[in-house]
């Protein structure tokens, strides 16, 4: 992906406990501060979109393909929901060692959310993917998306997309979030959708498994190009 529209500047110096190596970023969606390291992997695919879009059913499909995929987990700072496993849906950390993790260089970005949670993807993550010699696929918030891929052009970037009152009736059906974070989320959601013209492809979410199968078809068309 080359250079987009998106106003990205470094800061002045990183924050406290942000490891050698990495380089941080600010994107203008409000309160979301990304950081980025320079050393990964030449080729991984992206997926991003708003809460409730429904990325599982996307990223399931994917895995489904004879591409050797693999899932980097995302290290959160958020509980876990009663359904979830730690080290399959998400690496479910304290925040202690996620700062012990940044301090340490460990991850490749991260962001906070306007709520107050951390995540971020690891770089041993990535090492066990590649060890397995396969292609890892990623699940970030849209700043995250846009910063992994300014510093790795072989990136692939997929934006799964929802009208705002399609995604605010997921968000209230699956019951996870307060009213007032529901609000947050598609406040959220509203400014990620304008930018979503800035990724390689954006896919509308109208129906779950049809949007899959096309993000199936986008990412065997690039991967056999």
């Amino acid at each position: 992906m080359g250079e987009t529209a998106i106003e990205v500047s470094a800061l002045q110096g990183p924050p406290p406990g942000v490891g050698p190596g990495v380089v941080p970023r600010d994107a203008d969606v409000p309160e979301m501060r990304h950081y980025v390291s320079r050393s990964a992997p030449p080729l991984l695919v992206v997926i991003s979109g708003p809460s409730g879009v429904g990325k599982d059913v996307t990223l399931a499909r994917l895995r489904e393909l004879d591409y050797n995929f693999h899932y980097a987990v995302t290290a959160t700072t958020r509980p876990r929901r009663p359904a979830e496993v730690d080290g399959v849906d998400y690496w479910f950390v304290s925040e202690a060692q996620f700062d012990a993790d940044l301090a340490a260089g460990e991850f490749l970005e991260y962001h906070r959310f306007p709520w107050g949670q951390r995540s971020g993807t690891l770089r041993r993550e990535l090492a066990r993917i590649k060890a397995a010699d396969g292609v890892p696929l990623l699940e970030l918030e849209l700043n995250g998306s846009l910063a992994v891929a300014r510093e790795l052009p072989g990136a692939t970037t997929i934006f799964v997309d929802a009208p705002l009152s399609e995604l605010e009736r997921r968000l209230r059906a699956r019951a996870t979030e307060s009213a007032g974070q529901i609000e947050e989320r598609i406040a959220l959601a509203a400014k990620q959708r304008e930018l979503a013209g800035l990724f390689d492809f954006v896919v509308a979410n109208d129906e779950r498994e049809r949007a899959g199968r096309e993000c199936v078809a986008i990412v065997e068309r690039v991967l056999a190009s």
